[in-house]
């Protein structure tokens, strides 16, 4: 009987392991995420409001969850070079983004090292995109990766929503602030 049991519960793990090797093969490595909204309010007006990383502290939804994170700040805000980092105390973790690349007008590029609870780096981006003289289309997104083993955990988190949905809460304050409402 105890041999039946232990042959049974070795069964088990060798299909749960087997279901685990799966699920690292077939599971993605990259994510994207992106998330627009129109603005009205004229190109370089916005640009120059979201070029600056410390503005995300009054329209991202992170520093509004956790609003006694440490911040740190180094070089010039909204060019390539300057660096917040952060270490929240609920939800936020630790890290940093750093500005990377700026296209006047146009684009600001920036990576995410993310160190807890997790270590990762991502790409993110804001473009601004004329839609007429006094209107603007704010387009937030980012990509990255997650290597294996790791990646499985897209399996049951769907990044693409989680991180869309703060998005699309941090485009409306963006928005509400920028129109004045």
């Amino acid at each position: 009987m105890i041999k039946k049991i232990l042959i049974a519960f070795g069964v088990v793990i060798l299909l749960v392991i087997g279901a685990l090797a799966v699920g690292i093969i077939v599971a993605p490595t990259e994510f994207a995420v992106e998330r627009e909204v129109t603005i009205n309010k004229p190109r370089s007006e916005v640009f120059e409001y979201v070029r600056h990383i410390r503005n995300q502290n009054e329209w991202g939804p992170w520093f509004k969850r956790e609003p006694t994170m440490h911040q740190e700040f180094r070089g010039t805000d909204g060019e390539p070079g300057f660096v917040v980092s952060w270490k929240g105390e609920v939800e936020s973790g630790v890290g940093e983004q750093e500005i990377k690349r700026v296209a006047e007008g146009e684009r600001i590029e920036t990576e995410l090292r993310f160190k807890e609870p997790f270590e990762s780096v991502s790409e993110s981006y804001i473009v601004t995109d004329a839609v007429g003289e006094t209107q603007t289309k704010v387009t937030w997104g980012m990509k990255g990766s997650a290597p294996r083993p790791m990646n499985v955990l897209m399996l049951v988190i769907n990044i693409e929503e989680a991180i869309g949905k703060d998005y699309e809460e941090g485009l409306a304050s963006l928005k509400s602030i920028l129109e004045g409402q």
